[in-house]
């Protein structure tokens, strides 16, 4: 499914093919929170990262790097310079891949059927996790990873 995504003021617009486009996961880490999560969680999109095409003005396009226990982490997480908007992450352990922020995104994204919270340990007090009964919530990392998640429900995109 193509994405077509930008940034609050219109400096950075782009363009992605995305394999597991359902914003299905919420992640309450330090990281996401602090730099996507206005509600106190991120949602990334999966995408293939060679579909990737990018259209910013000059100085406009930022990327940031965060410490995890003391070392700079190699998830590059890009971002407008001029307005803040979080616009996708990429990391080149998975040079394939590229993790749409889904509050970027302009393109109507699918409703998911259900919804998978995770990083919960490390959420703070004031953030309610809004789950339902049937949906699965981890401390940590869930077991299954994007792909997987879109796969088991007929939804991802190959």
């Amino acid at each position: 499914m193509r994405l077509d995504g930008s940034c609050h003021c219109g400096a950075v617009r782009f363009s992605v093919e995305a394999y597991a486009p359902v914003p299905f996961l919420r992640c309450y880490c330090s990281i996401c929170r602090k730099t996507a999560g206005g509600g106190g969680f991120a949602i990334n999109l999966g995408a293939r990262a060679d579909t990737l095409r990018i259209h910013a003005e000059d100085g406009a396009l930022g990327t940031y790097q965060a410490m995890i226990d003391g070392e700079r982490s190699p998830m590059k997480r890009h971002f407008c310079t001029r307005c803040g908007t979080a616009l996708w992450a990429a990391d080149p352990r998975w040079p394939d891949l590229v993790h749409p922020h889904a509050g970027a995104i302009d393109t109507p994204l699918p409703t998911p059927p259900e919804v998978v919270h995770m990083m919960i340990g490390s959420k703070p007090d004031w953030v309610r996790v809004d789950a339902r009964d049937s949906e699965a919530c981890f401390d940590g990392y869930p077991e299954d990873s994007l792909a997987d998640w879109h796969r088991a429900r007929g939804l991802l995109s190959e």
